[in-house]
């Protein structure tokens, strides 16, 4: 069906003109209890936020509220705000103006200006739920100006009509936004001076702008995301904005290992034809869990999920080279996650204690206490660490022809790789995992792929908190 395209040409449609005397709030409330009613899945792509964030998202919204996110890095926040477009109507009239006004009533003099010269014949464009969405990165750069508007000379100078006219004004971008929704991340990071700028637009419900006698009544839908006070460093949302901001919902990490390798899995962009061994993608996944609750990682900079996101693409590139290289299956391996260290390293706020270790230091060690986790109590590792305790060693080459000889060499090793691989070419990665567990647990130590045992003046160290050399 052809859609009007004059003010006249839709109201002789019958297109449902009751809608536009909904505020894009209300919009949203009638959308989502229709969702809610038919059972629909909401925020579709966000884990681990079904029993606590979503819920408390459906209040606001329900209640109409203008609403921050307020959480640590990496936890969907920026996500979440864009996902709020699914709540708008597919298509919406609008007169072809900056501030997309209403045809039925429009706020902008242009707008004004229009109905009351074209009337019926005043031309309608069409706005889809993208159009509607406006978002702005906060950062100390901001103005006024760019939030609000300000008088443009040069559109003034060539109407002719002076500095008093009206329409030549250069709107912001809050004032574009009407009729749809208006995102600022990291709110904190505005100077105060435009945060201010923001209170009549929450509580007012419009916006004066600089140098002219206008108010324009806006229906725009204010929400915002923000890292806890307590992080930034770089300002604070100021007390007055912050009281005026009707709800404020907290984010989180994923609360397990399965929920987190979800999301992981999802995001991550993995190459076609290798294969990650799920005992490998979880590992990854509890590298973000005992950074998080490692002393030496600032707890309040947080570990983004963005971590095991990047270290898992990073693990199967590793596998992809090594099959290159060698002419065998892409087979992820615990070698990888070492070689993905450069995925880790620049994602950690280190305190005092962690800078002095250093990044890749500690990265290191992560990665063999989350190797030791993910072998968690599996019986088998006393019978491998007794054969070591004849200051053996054992190297494990690349090469995964190789290596299967090498751990071949070890009886108690091969048997238990041999009882929970899934094939022969996983009895290599189940074998590492084993002597990364037992380095993780302090009862080895690894240098450049020989595993051999402690010196006696290092085996009262404690169990986890071993030093890993390269």
């Amino acid at each position: 069906m052809k859609r009007p395209r004059t003010l006249g040409e839709l109201k002789a449609s019958g297109w449902p003109l009751e809608r536009l005397r909904r505020g894009v709030r209300e919009e949203a409330r009638d959308n989502l209890a229709a969702k809610l009613r038919a059972g629909e899945r909401l925020f579709p792509g966000i884990h681990g936020y079904d029993d606590t964030v979503v819920p408390a998202l459906v209040r606001a919204i329900l209640a109409r509220q203008h609403f921050i996110l307020l959480g640590l890095r990496g936890q969907a926040k920026s996500r979440i705000l864009r996902g709020l477009v699914q709540l708008l109507d597919p298509e919406l009239p609008a007169l072809d103006t900056p501030l997309r006004d209403n045809p039925l009533a429009p706020v902008s003099p242009e707008g004004r200006r229009i109905l009351a010269e074209a009337g019926e014949d005043a031309p309608i464009v069409w706005l889809t739920p993208e159009d509607r969405y406006v978002e702005k990165l906060a950062t100390p750069d901001v103005t006024v100006a760019d939030l609000i508007g300000e008088l443009d000379p040069i559109k003034a100078a060539r109407r002719g009509e002076g500095l008093a006219d009206l329409e030549a004004l250069h709107y912001g971008l809050v004032p574009r936004a009407n009729r749809g929704i208006f995102a600022v991340n990291e709110l904190a990071d505005l100077p105060a001076r435009v945060q201010v700028a923001l209170f009549n637009v929450l509580q007012e419900g419009d916006v004066q702008v600089r140098g002219f006698p206008l108010r324009l009544p806006l229906d725009v839908w204010l929400v915002f995301s923000a890292n806890p006070e307590d992080y930034t460093a770089r300002g604070r949302i100021v007390t007055p904005l912050k009281d005026r901001i009707d709800a404020e919902v907290r984010t989180h990490y994923p609360r397990s290992v399965e929920e987190g390798l979800r999301i992981t899995l999802a995001e991550a962009r993995l190459p076609e034809g290798v294969r990650i061994p799920g005992f490998i993608a979880r590992a990854v996944e509890r590298v973000a869990f005992v950074a998080r609750r490692d002393p030496r990682v600032d707890p309040t900079s947080g570990v983004s999920q963005r971590l095991p996101i990047s270290l898992l693409e990073q693990v199967a590139a590793g596998a992809e080279a090594r099959a290159l290289a060698h002419g065998e299956p892409a087979l992820a391996r615990p070698r990888d996650l070492y070689g993905g260290l450069a995925a880790i390293t620049g994602k950690l706020e280190l305190e005092y204690e962690g800078e002095l270790m250093g990044a890749e230091a500690l990265a290191r060690e992560l990665v063999a206490r989350a190797l030791a986790e993910e072998w968690g109590e599996r019986p088998g590792l006393e019978e491998i660490e007794a054969w070591f305790a004849g200051r053996r060693t054992l190297a494990l080459p690349e090469n995964l022809a190789a290596a299967r000889k090498a751990v071949a060499t070890v009886p108690p090793l091969a048997q238990l790789a041999r009882r929970h691989a899934a094939d022969t070419d996983e009895e290599v990665a189940w074998a590492e995992l084993a002597l990364e567990a037992l380095v993780g647990q302090g009862r080895l130590e690894r240098h450049e792929g020989t595993y051999r045992p402690k010196p006696p003046s290092e085996e009262g160290e404690t169990p986890g908190r071993s030093v890993l050399e390269p």
